[in-house]
């Protein structure tokens, strides 16, 4: 297995005139042959520009803890902490949005490689119920590993999201046909229209 980092944000959603902001980041750096649970964690809550409105969708506890995160460092502040991470490949489920929150946080950086755990799990596992992390970590029987890892946590917690995530691609990359595929060509198969062709090919 490559070394790579697990990367998720929560953030305030997007309303009207203001932009989407990250209120926690949490961070997961599997060193090769390491294992999930040996991994380095990263993790702070994040102040957002104050009294700004949350998306009443928004999911996550900001609502009750909004004082802790007034008082926390910003993303650039925090950027020290992260940026070392932020030179392995990048794994997030669904990661349009931890790559724009990227983009914007540090538009001159440029991560070598993104996978995407949603769409490597659509095509691992054509007819899931859903593709949600909250349910498709459980469904894999991941939900002991993630308490073990992340005591006391659940869905829509940036660490604890970003152990699934890492969880979610240790899976993947056990299965017979995936288990020998590096970084890039993960990145291959779930990027770009011709995907399911790839993969069908590859098969």
């Amino acid at each position: 297995m490559f070394p790579y980092c697990a990367i998720d944000f929560e953030t305030t959603g997007s309303v009207p005139g203001f932009r989407n902001e990250p209120w926690q980041i949490g961070a997961v750096a599997v060193a090769p042959d390491g294992g999930v649970e040996r991994a380095r964690r990263v993790e702070s809550l994040l102040r957002v520009d104050p009294g700004r409105p949350f998306n009443k969708w928004a999911p996550g506890r900001h609502g009750e803890l909004r004082r802790e995160i007034a008082a926390s460092p910003t993303l650039a502040e925090f950027w020290p902490e992260v940026a070392p991470l932020m030179e392995l490949p990048l794994v997030a489920h669904n990661a349009g949005t931890e790559r724009s929150i990227l983009a914007a946080a540090a538009p001159l950086h440029r991560p070598a490689l993104w996978i995407d755990t949603l769409a490597l799990s659509r095509l691992v596992w054509p007819d899931a119920p859903s593709y949600a992390l909250e349910d498709l970590a459980p469904a894999l029987g991941l939900a002991p590993r993630l308490g073990s890892v992340c005591p006391g946590r659940g869905p829509h917690d940036a660490l604890y999201d970003a152990f699934a995530c890492a969880l979610v691609l240790e899976t993947v990359c056990s299965l017979p046909g995936w288990s020998g595929l590096d970084a890039e060509r993960l990145c291959a198969l779930c990027s770009g229209p011709d995907t399911v062709r790839k993969k069908n090919r590859r098969s």
